[in-house]
């Protein structure tokens, strides 16, 4: 039978004030670390192509990366519920570590996605893990201002590392990008080891489930399986954006530089509306309504790409779409967070990144026939549509959720 789910979970006295220093670092860590991981984003392309790849190797590297990260996602969740969280984040931190300087002494492009492989893994074990870690650390009453802060960190690092990376590479070559990242990675792996503190103990630590209780616990939870594919849901329109946008806004004859001025407004209007909007996430009855609210009109922001025919109008979508997953993704990562059994936090929110990555992967892998079959409206209002179906079993599945 499915236990009713309510946000009970009982906080020691002294949490407010740990939670603060706990969330601030956690946030800083955060920043740093996915700056200098996507610092290697925009430049690891270019650096294949002169080690002799062509577009189809190029695009294969990429690929590993992302099947691998959604791929492991999962059971590195799994594991930061059993050896701790700052463990597996540490273990992350240094396996990022390692890439980037294995980056700078590769010569080869099969080399090239062996190392994306085991960033993929880096990256898989950091990110559920300190998800997870925010929800530990934070009062229930505080989760959805929490996720604000901490994603906008995430966020805005995934925004500022490629044009850091792009800027050092033109400046001084390829190599010093990588050597560089792995430079600020090792030096965030020592703050993370003397500044991040461990999650305080809970009380019911002697009653953690066993491993395969859990996992078939979580595996059973409907609203949490509503949690994730309304996440996928949303990421299939994310890929959309990220893969295709650039192709569409060029047959429309945008500039180059204004095709950046796109993303600019996309990621600055998402960074930057996470925070209030988490606030209003805590100050909510009902957080899927602000799931349902954000889901729409980021479909509605899909569409309006489709027909989008000049840079104004690009931009004006742009802004509503990343308003709209920031709506979406703080509420739903507070929803993460409560309806599930706090020992198997990182499964849940190892799901939720698999998600994230499959999502983006599907509709880069599928959504290019659709266009030249049927043209940008067309495939817009299917990624569009697909948002909306996830929306639907988002809340058929929500409905044995307690608000």
């Amino acid at each position: 039978m499915e236990r009713p789910y309510r946000n009970s979970l009982s906080l020691p006295a002294s949490r407010p004030a740990s939670f603060v220093y706990s969330l601030t670092v956690c946030c800083l860590v955060t920043f740093g670390f996915y700056t200098a991981s996507y610092m290697r984003i925009p430049v690891v392309p270019l650096y294949a192509k002169s080690l002799g790849a062509d577009t189809p190797t190029v695009g294969l590297i990429n690929s590993v990366f992302f099947l691998t990260a959604g791929c492991l996602s999962f059971p590195t969740g799994l594991l930061s519920d059993r050896w701790g969280r700052k463990r597996v984040a540490l273990l992350g931190t240094f396996v990022v570590f390692v890439t980037s300087f294995w980056l700078a002494f590769s010569r080869t492009p099969a080399q090239l996605m062996l190392i994306y492989f085991f960033f993929g893994v880096g990256l898989s074990a950091y990110g559920p893990t300190m998800m997870s870690y925010v929800a530990d650390v934070s009062p229930v009453t505080h989760l959805g201002r929490s996720y604000g802060w901490y994603t906008t960190a995430l966020y805005t690092g995934m925004s500022v590392g490629p044009a850091v990376g792009g800027w050092v590479a033109g400046g001084f070559g390829y190599g010093p990008v990588f050597v560089a990242s792995g430079c600020v990675t090792a030096v965030l792996w020592v703050l993370i080891l003397a500044l991040l503190p461990a999650p305080p103990a809970r009380d019911d630590a002697v009653d953690r489930p066993p491993l395969r209780e859990a996992a078939g616990a979580v595996l059973r939870n409907r609203p949490l399986w509503g949690c994730w594919l309304v996440t996928l849901g949303l990421c299939f329109g994310l890929g959309m954006f990220v893969t295709f946008i650039p192709l569409h806004a060029r047959d429309a004859s945008i500039p180059i530089a204004s095709i950046g001025m796109i993303f600019f407004v996309q990621g600055v209007s998402n960074a930057l509306s996470r925070i209030p909007f988490g606030h209003w996430s805590d100050r909510t009855g009902d957080r899927r309504r602000l799931v349902a609210v954000g889901a729409t009109a980021s479909a509605a922001a899909l569409v309006g790409f489709g027909f989008s025919g000049s840079l104004w109008q690009f931009l004006a979508w742009a802004a509503l779409f990343g308003c709209g997953l920031a709506l979406a993704f703080t509420s739903i990562g507070a929803l993460i967070a409560v309806v599930v059994d706090p020992h198997s936090r990182g499964l849940a929110m190892g799901g939720y990144n698999t998600c994230i990555y499959f999502g983006i992967m599907l509709a880069s892998a599928t959504m290019g026939v659709v266009i030249e079959r049927s043209g940008y409206p067309a495939a817009f209002a299917g990624a569009a549509a697909v948002t909306g179906v996830f929306l639907a079993v988002f809340g058929a599945f929500m409905r044995t959720y307690k608000a």
